[in-house]
């Protein structure tokens, strides 16, 4: 599909987040912060599930995919994001705007159908534990990743591309700080009936499979649970889902607040703040989720960190 953009504009600048000086300093060292937490936890989780033998397992395969998905979706957003903080004008180049509006909406989607797969997992191990080890084979787990990657892709191209052919006139300040599809949107002099029409179609139809999909995998959780006699048992069954719910609840919470609310509503510190949440924070949060709240990744890294620093105090 050939670009019809014939306007002069080969740059945006990126308004950020706020333009009070007295807070980029701050700021800047919070998001530096945020982001080494990221990078630091989610390259933690990768390896740690590598090289544990106690941890290859199909559940903590998805999770060190999630981890993935988590430090690339960081990667693309938050360096940007501080150099709002840092230069007087943050700019982004035609081409570089396109870029990032790509791998946000593959990365983004790309977590849709992760958790998607991790409920799964869940589904099978607690409704069908004695199959788990058959139907949650290698192969499929790589399929089901694979598939994965295959809906981000199918997601993320169709919003790049009608984004790609929208006219562009002398305004060219994004009122955001990345390259999100409606602050793009709202700065095309083109129409945009059918780039809101995909936002609609193709997010409404990602959200919503994705949602159903886990929504039914935990109906047959809880009533597969209510059916175990001890009160043991339950707990234990419960504790396996509740990082996963967790996480899925943080995610989707924020997603639909910033892009299925009416438009009369439409508020632009909350559009940033909700931003914020998803695209920085959620990366951060889901290691430190799925660690706090998993007993065998609390054992391995406490052992990890035995080996090299001595045995913590209070450990088993």
């Amino acid at each position: 599909m050939a670009r019809q953009n014939d306007s002069a504009v080969t740059e945006f600048v990126l308004q950020g987040l706020t333009d009070n000086p007295e807070l980029q300093l701050p700021l800047f060292l919070l998001f530096l912060g945020i982001y080494g937490v990221t990078v630091v936890r989610n390259v933690g989780m990768i390896f740690l599930i590598t090289f544990s033998s106690n941890l290859h397992a199909p559940m903590y395969f998805f999770l060190s995919s999630l981890s993935a998905i988590d430090l690339f979706y960081s990667s693309v957003i938050t360096p940007k994001l501080m150099e709002n903080f840092v230069w007087e004008q943050n700019v982004i180049s035609y081409p570089g705007c396109m870029t990032q509006l790509f791998f946000f909406c593959f990365f983004a989607t790309a977590e849709c159908y992760m958790l998607t797969a991790m409920a799964y997992d869940r589904y099978v191990a607690i409704c069908s534990p004695l199959l788990y080890n058959v139907t949650m084979s290698p192969k499929v787990c790589s399929v089901l990743v694979t598939g994965v990657y295959i809906m981000a892709s199918i997601g993320a191209v169709p919003y790049t591309i009608s984004m790609i052919m929208l006219l562009f006139c002398e305004d060219n300040v994004i009122h955001h700080y990345f390259c999100d599809l409606l602050p793009l949107l709202k700065l095309s002099c083109s129409i945009t009936y059918i780039n809101e029409l995909l936002v609609v179609l193709v997010g409404g139809f990602n959200v919503l499979a994705t949602i159903m999909a886990i929504i039914i995998s935990y109906a047959f959780i809880l009533c597969n649970i209510l059916q175990i006699p001890s009160a043991e048992g339950k707990s234990k069954a419960f504790s396996t889902c509740g990082s996963h719910l967790t996480a899925v609840g943080v995610f989707y919470g924020s997603i639909i607040f910033m892009y299925f609310k009416p438009s009369s509503s439409s508020n632009m510190v909350q559009e940033k703040v909700a931003s914020v949440f998803y695209t920085t924070v959620i990366p951060m949060l889901n290691p430190l989720i799925y660690s706090w709240r998993n007993k065998e990744v609390r054992n391995v890294l406490s052992k990890a960190i035995g080996m090299r620093y001595g045995p913590l105090q209070g450990s088993n």
